[in-house]
């Protein structure tokens, strides 16, 4: 039987993102050691079938693995690096959260009073760590060898991407992932308002508004945002700002005056300054690379 790492590695023959036969469900490639630097990691689950990432965000350093996966509940900004090489590229599956899967699950392990141990704790993170049990690994490679084939992955996909969810929820210490389906807690409170700044990134976003939006105190809002997301909600926004520029400038050509413009900054000047303070170099210099 092929290993996840060949089977990922198959579906995979491009450096970046490359897409499968099923929606929501990508593989990652690196050939190369990327430094330590800023990003947005969005809401999903990602597995590693080789290699080795390393995330920083705010004082945590933890890193996923062939035998630790990542489940983001939320998008969030974070710092990078990754451990690989040409001889042993990095390969991560990436899958992006069902909600609608996610809700049904939820209702099925409530019938069951099966909910994670942790959900009573209103401090809950966006993001936890995933121990590989056998059970999960048996399921990734049944969902590899089905996406080598566009009918075995329409076909069967979709069962194995239900089962992986169920085993992620199933985990002792889910909770982040069983409260994104609950209405009334507060992580999926504040993923409602990260919504609206996805959403509206370019507009004058004030902190009030978002507490008001998901009906929380200003003072609650500010507290339950850091604890998900590790950022207050100002630094957040600007965060976005940012990254979504940076993506104006590699990938669809735009000049550092335009990508000021379409993120919501009014000074190009002011544009540079925060741009050059968090990737390390300038909105020029991001173009040239």
């Amino acid at each position: 039987m092929k290993s996840i790492a060949q089977l990922m590695s198959a579906l995979a023959p491009n450096e970046g993102i490359n897409p499968t036969a099923l929606q929501g469900v990508h593989i990652f490639r690196s050939s190369q050691y990327g430094a330590r630097g800023p990003m947005c990691y969005y809401q999903g689950v990602l597995i590693v079938g080789q290699g080795k990432k390393r995330v920083y965000l705010d004082n945590e350093v933890f890193d996923y693995d062939p035998q630790n996966s990542l489940v983001m509940t939320v998008p969030v900004p974070v710092e990078c690096e990754t451990f690989a090489s040409v001889e042993e590229p990095v390969l991560v599956l990436v899958i992006d959260i069902d909600l609608k899967l996610l809700d049904e699950l939820t209702r099925v392990m409530d019938a069951h009073d099966q909910q994670p141990t942790e959900l009573g704790e209103s401090h809950l993170s966006g993001y936890f760590i995933a121990q590989n049990n056998q059970q999960m690994e048996s399921c990734v490679i049944r969902l590899l060898q089905a996406l080598q084939s566009p009918l075995e992955a329409q076909a069967l996909g979709g069962s194995f991407l239900h089962e992986l969810l169920y085993r992620l929820l199933m985990l002792p210490n889910a909770a982040p992932l069983y409260a994104l389906a609950l209405s009334h807690t507060r992580l999926s409170r504040i993923d409602k308002a990260l919504s609206f700044i996805h959403q509206h990134y370019a507009d004058s976003i004030e902190v009030e508004q978002l507490a008001s939006l998901v009906n929380m105190s200003t003072s609650a809002f500010h507290r339950g945002f850091k604890e998900v997301t590790a950022s207050s909600p100002i630094q957040y926004v600007k965060k976005i700002r940012l990254n979504k520029a940076k993506e104006l400038l590699q990938q669809h050509g735009a000049k550092a005056k335009e990508a000021a413009l379409a993120v919501g900054y009014e000074s190009p000047a002011q544009f540079s300054r925060e741009f050059k303070r968090y990737f390390k170099q300038s909105p020029g210099e991001c173009i040239r690379r």
